[in-house]
């Protein structure tokens, strides 16, 4: 197998293993408009698929899929196979895969603990006792400056979304005709957007409260959603942000299609 081939494969898998957890997020969020005790977060989610029948053999392809994202993103942000380039703005979105190679990288070891502590038996505890990253740099003492700066992560991750949703620069990556596009470009597009507005508020979330979160609990995923659906009309809101992380999860699916 060629270098090139074994790239395309890596890549594909990634997107289509990262377009099965949105999907299942968003599945998971479109019941939590109905009923708050429902898992929202990716953890949360990785956590009810392990109780579904044939979860452990989902959520072995899930961990084979993240590892591959994890590192074609790694791949694309050191060795430039997108032509990003050298200057600011190439290295800034160059700096933003690397930090997406390693949190998927997190969450398929997050997965595969879950997967082992399953197979040994003791439920999912062992994932329970996975630390994330950023929760190991907010227990350091005097915290709150890095908190700020952590922000600007998924505030960039965030703002970079809406932006690529708006213009649909996405388009320049996909080999696929028009009549292919014409279904693609707008599902991915409100995709996008969701899923920037979901970071931006996981930023804002870190800049307000600042130093609070600690490492028990770092702000994510599930706490940008339960603040959407604790405002007026939150569950109207919370269920279109589901339908975009589930819009999301179909421009994935395409990415690796196309």
């Amino acid at each position: 197998m060629s270098t090139q081939h074994s790239l395309i494969v890596l890549a594909r898998s990634g997107y289509a293993a990262r377009g099965i957890l949105y999907l299942i997020i968003g599945i998971f969020a479109l019941l939590a408009a109905q009923d708050s005790s429902k898992p929202k977060d990716s953890h949360k989610s990785l956590e009810a698929l392990l109780s579904q029948p044939f979860g452990y053999v989902l959520i072995g392809i899930v961990v084979a899929g993240l590892l591959a994202f994890a590192a074609w993103r790694v791949l694309q942000a050191t060795r430039d196979v997108d032509h990003h380039g050298k200057e600011f703005k190439g290295l800034v979105i160059r700096a933003g895969l690397l930090a997406g190679g390693v949190v998927n990288g997190a969450l398929a070891f997050f997965a595969l603990g879950l997967l082992v502590s399953g197979i040994n038996g003791s439920g999912g505890s062992g994932g329970g006792q996975t630390k994330d990253l950023l929760a190991q740099l907010l227990s350091w003492e005097h915290s709150n400056l890095l908190v700020y700066l952590v922000a600007l992560v998924p505030l960039g991750v965030g703002i970079a979304h809406i932006i690529k949703g708006w213009k649909a620069s996405f388009e320049k990556y996909f080999e696929a005709d028009e009549e292919v596009m014409r279904y693609v470009r707008p599902v991915s597009r409100f995709g996008l957007i969701a899923r920037g507005v979901v970071f931006i508020e996981i930023a804002l979330l870190l800049m307000i409260s600042g130093s609070s979160y600690k490492a028990i609990n770092p702000p994510g995923m599930k706490d940008a959603l339960n603040a959407l659906q604790n405002l007026p009309a939150g569950g109207v809101i919370l269920m279109v942000m589901a339908l975009g992380l589930i819009a999301f999860s179909v421009y994935s699916l395409s990415e690796a299609a196309w």
